[in-house]
């Protein structure tokens, strides 16, 4: 029987801020947000609870910091040549960083002591879409409707019950052996004639939802009735 390796020990000399909230990213990302404490960061790290004080007040601290890193992995592209296009990188980027991390999305919005890349990247995306001549509200509408849509789609996409094509044809026709077609003609049409083709993948509906998106959102900055907001 092969032994389970012992996690390395880390000096106590080397631990910093930095390693501290490394280590708790790790432990949300293997075993979720409320697995994170004090304790298991520790025992990630290979050290003493008590030696994470010197670099975090408390576990708050730490759920404050390990979202403040997940923001600074999202793309901010200052190179994009316009509001649409800055919007539609962002997205994909949050969207693979959140697939990344998925135990963030209940925590993103929900933090009371937002850190620097968080709040860098909020006024990011709200001075690209004022930039753009969203007046405020709309702005805050934008941000508002794209955040939801790439949560939740992230949210959906991880709570799929497959992850093969092979999978999804077992799921599929299983559900549609579970019923009637004749009592549920759309649902049968939308399985049998989408989800069962060859080439389907459920990912590739996130950008043309997106651009559907995109598309409203630069409609009513058309029609809006001025540039900005005083």
């Amino acid at each position: 029987m092969t032994p389970t390796p012992r996690r390395q020990r880390t000096p106590r000399s080397s631990l910093s801020r930095e390693r501290v909230l490394e280590g708790a990213i790790r432990v949300a990302d293997e075993r979720g947000a409320a697995s994170v404490s004090m304790r298991k960061v520790a025992e990630h790290l290979g050290v003493e609870a008590m030696s994470l004080y010197h670099h975090v007040a408390n576990k708050d601290e730490i759920l404050d910091g390990i979202v403040d890193l997940v923001f600074a992995e999202i793309d901010l592209p200052r190179d994009a040549a316009d509001w649409r296009s800055a919007m539609r990188r962002r997205a994909f980027s949050a969207r693979a960083v959140l697939f990344r991390h998925t135990w963030a999305l209940g925590l993103m919005d929900s933090r009371r002591n937002p850190g620097p890349a968080t709040l860098r990247h909020h006024d990011w995306v709200i001075g690209c879409l004022r930039g753009a001549g969203f007046p405020i509200a709309m702005a805050a509408q934008a941000f508002s409707t794209l955040d939801s849509y790439v949560y939740g789609f992230v949210l959906q996409e991880s709570n799929l019950p497959f992850d093969t094509p092979g999978e999804l044809e077992d799921v599929a026709t299983a559900m549609v052996s579970a019923f009637p077609a004749d009592a549920y003609p759309h649902l049968s049409e939308m399985i049998t004639d989408h989800a069962l083709r060859r080439d389907y993948a459920y990912a590739d509906e996130f950008a043309p939802g997106l651009d559907l998106i995109l598309d409203g959102l630069e409609r009513t900055l058309e029609g809006s009735a001025g540039p900005s907001e005083a």
